[in-house]
């Protein structure tokens, strides 16, 4: 097998040709090294990025099973299909046998009240969805009363709204007085709408 002399190798191509060869001074060093990690941690980012998928609803339930600050509740995920591992915001981590702890999230579920946002989240779906199925739009939602008002081809039919007892209402006029209903649907034929029957 012939030999290869210093002077008949290759050059040797860099993986990372935006990068450059620098110099061992110490600063420079430094420099280059921290010029690399950002470039390692911008492309980790981009194949997984660190989003984390608890909403503040996760970390109340899992604080109420474990009883910690929901807060303090980093990440949370499964193992084998057996063990739920609890990352704690202080490196601290729990592991507790699956069942069990989905046994655990559905009863706190059960007793944990919605929160002002979780509300709001769970109307406006209903107020889409009746809004979709009659064939109408609505103005501005006031977040804090959960109240509009409909419109039929931009032609205003009255005013809608969900009170804090959990009761649709409607009205016809801003002034006039509030009609409670079991439920959207019943709130939006008060107003003497309809859904279209298709031919």
């Amino acid at each position: 097998m012939p030999q290869i002399t210093p002077a008949q190798q290759p050059p040797v191509r860099c993986a990372l040709p935006h990068l450059k060869r620098i110099a061992a001074t110490p600063d420079e060093q430094a420099i280059a090294q921290d010029e690399l990690n950002q470039y390692v941690a911008e492309q980790a980012e981009e194949i997984a990025p660190t989003t984390d998928p608890l909403t503040s609803r996760d970390r109340r339930i899992i604080g109420e099973i474990i009883e910690v600050d929901p807060e303090s509740v980093r990440t949370i995920w499964l193992e084998g299909g057996i063990t739920v591992w609890v990352q704690l915001v202080d490196g601290g981590r729990l592991a507790f046998e699956r069942d069990w702890f989905a046994t655990r999230v559905q009863e706190v579920k059960a007793t944990l009240p919605e929160t002002p946002r979780e509300r709001n989240d769970r109307l406006s779906e209903e107020l889409e969805t009746a809004c979709h199925k009659y064939r109408l739009t609505h103005g501005e939602v006031d977040w804090l009363s959960f109240s509009t008002t409909l419109y039929l081809n931009r032609q205003r039919l009255g005013f809608l709204g969900c009170n804090l007892q959990g009761q649709w209402y409607s009205r016809r006029s801003q002034l006039g007085g509030s009609r409670t209903a079991v439920d959207i649907d019943a709130a939006i034929a008060q107003l003497g709408i309809r859904q279209s029957i298709a031919a």
